[in-house]
C-alpha cells in the first residue's frame, strides 16, 4: 500500500515553491499592462491637444482673407487666401493660444488652408517604453472659409 497521499504525509518531489516565480511573472505582466495603458492614454490625450491647437490655427488662417484679392477679383464661392496671410494668422493664433509647438507650417491653394503641427512630448512611463526619448505628435488640419451665395 502506497501511503504517500495519506494525510499528514508530505511528498517531496521538487515542486515545492514553484508557484512563486509564476506569481511574480503574472504581477510583472499586469504591471506592464497597466503602465502601457497609462502611457497610451497620455499619448492619446497629447495627440488630442495638438490636434485641437492645429484645428484652431487652421480656422484662424481660413478667416484671414487676402483683402487686396477680394477688392481686385471679388468674392466667388470662397474667400481668397494667401500663404503669407495664412502664416501670419497661424502665428498669431499660436502666440495667443499658449500651447507651444516644436514646428508648424501653413500652406494654401488660394481657397483652403492646410496647417501641419508637430510637438515632442514627454509621456507617463516614457522612460520604460520609449527609452527616455520624447514622443512626436504630428497633426494636420484643413479649413476653408466658404461664403454664402
Amino acid at each position: 500500500m502506497d501511503n504517500s497521499y495519506a494525510p499528514g504525509v508530505r511528498r517531496d518531489d521538487g515542486e515545492r515553491g514553484s508557484t512563486l516565480p509564476f506569481v511574480l511573472v503574472c504581477w510583472l505582466v499586469a504591471a506592464l499592462m497597466a503602465f502601457g495603458a497609462i502611457a497610451a492614454s497620455d499619448a492619446f490625450l497629447e495627440q488630442q491637444e495638438v490636434q485641437s491647437v492645429c484645428d484652431g490655427a487652421a480656422l484662424a488662417a481660413a478667416n484671414r482673407t487676402a483683402e487686396d484679392l477680394v477688392y481686385a477679383r471679388g468674392v466667388g464661392d470662397s474667400l481668397p487666401l494667401t500663404r503669407a496671410a495664412a502664416q501670419a494668422a497661424v502665428a498669431d493664433q499660436l502666440a495667443d493660444g499658449g500651447t507651444a509647438l516644436d514646428s508648424w507650417s501653413a500652406e494654401t491653394d488660394g481657397a483652403e488652408v492646410t496647417v501641419r503641427c508637430t510637438r515632442h512630448v514627454e509621456i507617463a512611463f516614457g522612460w520604460l517604453f520609449l527609452g527616455g526619448e520624447p514622443l512626436e505628435r504630428t497633426t494636420t488640419a484643413s479649413a476653408r472659409a466658404p461664403t454664402l451665395p
